[in-house]
């Protein structure tokens, strides 16, 4: 993958999914934390372009899910997987993978601005040095600024590259996060609660930007806010107690859900 040319790494995030709009699909997924399960059974369809929020109480399996789509699982030695999850038909869990270029197709935001202790510069370039995707450092500064700009942050840094990211204020950092993971062309975009710790200046800063990258990228968001879930997705899937309850247009999700269960979420039942 060396020498990618930088109009081939920023095709790579408009890639088409599959003939009927889907990316990611999972099919009976199930998650096991040693004897305990996590997940039951869980069957969805996500689409390209366009934004899912995943609601639903505290320890519902929306974050565990979300971890599966990049297998971030992998990473805890208790926990198994099984079923399948394909991304354009293409089989994650297959022993054949690269789990380190699937993680380049799946960037991940996660719910605490989390930059790395290096510039702003640094930390946008660093996934394209280690992937191999800027030939020449013109490349590299171009993928710096083009990321910078899509996560609506390069006006605010550009005369200041070379400051610390972890200098940056809370929604700041947020968005160089966003930022490092557009910059290695990703197809997916997970993000686990990203407002969470952010005011509400900082949030609508990012869910703004939430909607642009969408014309672009499949959207993957965790979130405890039912409000937030009906400004920015278009599609919503609600979890309980391990369970995927029910999936569909934001819209029929929160004004006409057919589970009972859903209905109470959203109407402050429980949760």
């Amino acid at each position: 993958m060396l020498n990618v040319q930088t109009s081939e790494i920023e095709n790579r995030a408009v890639k088409l999914g599959t003939t009927d709009g889907t990316k990611v699909h999972a099919k009976d997924v199930n998650v096991y934390y040693g004897d305990k399960r996590a997940l039951f059974d869980v069957t969805v369809n996500i689409p390209d372009r366009s934004v899912t929020a995943f609601i639903g109480p505290s320890g519902c399996g929306k974050s565990t899910f979300l971890r599966c789509i990049n297998r971030m699982n992998d990473t805890i030695p208790i926990c198994r997987v099984t079923g399948k999850i394909t991304i354009d038909n293409e089989d994650i869990y297959d022993p054949s993978l690269d789990v380190v270029q699937l993680r380049a197709r799946v960037g991940m935001v996660f719910q605490k601005p989390n930059p790395f202790p290096k510039s702003i510069y640094e930390n946008v370039a660093y996934g394209p040095r280690i992937h191999g995707l800027a030939g020449t450092k013109a490349e590299l500064d171009h993928i710096v600024q083009t990321s910078l700009e899509k996560a609506a942050l390069w006006k605010e840094v550009k005369d200041r590259l070379n400051d610390p990211g972890t200098g940056l204020s809370g929604g700041q950092q947020q968005r160089l996060c966003i930022a490092r993971a557009v910059a290695v062309g990703p197809e997916v975009i997970l993000m686990d609660e990203p407002c969470s710790a952010l005011d509400p200046i900082a949030t609508a800063k990012v869910e703004e930007l939430i909607d642009e990258l969408k014309q672009n990228f499949c959207i993957i968001i965790v979130t405890h806010s039912m409000q937030q879930a009906a400004r920015v997705s278009q599609r919503t899937a609600f979890f309980h107690l391990g369970i995927l309850v029910e999936e569909g247009a934001t819209n029929d999700i929160f004004t006409n859900p057919t589970d009972k269960r859903t209905q109470d979420y959203i109407t402050g039942r429980f949760g």
